[in-house]
């Protein structure tokens, strides 16, 4: 081997240090823990806001619905997942884009487990509902309120008529997917004097349990641990199937 083809030790010297410069700009810290090569487990993170059609100021920590899609189609297809931690801090965001994530969640065929940490607001309900089995921190929160629409709005009875019935597929999907009754959800959604420039409720913790929207207060531990349950039920359901065919 010449001396051009030997690898030259300054230069993977100095990539190793930019390496480590920028996981402490990124991160704040030199070593990041990773989940294990062979976990079953995958975790998918919402924060910010939710982005949908319109791309939003660089400045907005965002969730890109075009990137958690294919990620979803991929858990599915993959058979070394065998669970999916959804973990929610979000203020809520562009509605289709919230319900497209929810209905996508709610559909796969292997156990899910969201938990919300911090806030899961406004189209974040939705998605906290989707999973087989939901958790919320002590603190956290979740807003519930009717749809509001930005840009344009042309005041003829067909744009009443069109945000009602958006309101009414965000009322059942959260209604068919946890334990909260119709009447209920809507009285929290439409409720005077809870919210400062606006009608709706705040609700927080063991509030959220109460009402049915969410399933048990807890944290990661809680949630990881609920969600390995799940899993062995699956694996001793698939092999009771495979012995009866």
């Amino acid at each position: 081997m010449t001396d051009q083809q030997m690898p030259n030790k300054e230069d993977q010297k100095d990539n190793h240090s930019s390496a480590l410069i920028e996981k402490i700009q990124q991160l704040g810290q030199t070593n990041v823990p990773q989940l294990a090569q062979d976990s079953n487990i995958h975790c998918l993170t919402i924060v910010g806001q939710i982005e949908g059609h319109l791309q939003l100021p660089p400045q907005n920590k965002t969730t890109k619905y075009e990137h958690l899609i294919p990620q979803l189609v991929a858990i599915e297809q993959n058979s070394k997942i065998e669970g999916l931690l959804v973990i929610l801090n979000t203020v809520g965001g562009d509605v289709e884009a919230g319900l497209a994530i929810s209905e996508m969640l709610a559909s796969l065929s292997k156990p899910t487990v969201s938990i919300v940490l911090g806030g899961g607001h406004s189209i974040g309900v939705p998605i906290a509902v989707s999973c087989t089995y939901s958790f919320i921190a002590e603190t956290a929160t979740m807003t519930i309120h009717p749809i509001r629409l930005t840009g344009l709005v042309i005041g003829v009875p067909q744009s009443f008529e069109y945000l009602d019935k958006m309101q009414e597929r965000v009322t059942k999907f959260v209604t068919r997917h946890s334990k909260v009754d119709e009447e209920v959800f809507k009285d929290l959604m439409f409720a005077k004097g809870n919210l400062t420039r606006d009608i709706g409720t705040n609700i927080v913790g063991h509030e959220a349990v109460k009402y049915g929207l969410i399933d048990e207060v807890g944290g990661i531990g809680k949630a990881l641990k609920k969600l390995v349950e799940m899993i062995e039920e699956n694996r001793s359901e698939s092999d009771q199937e495979g012995m009866i065919q």
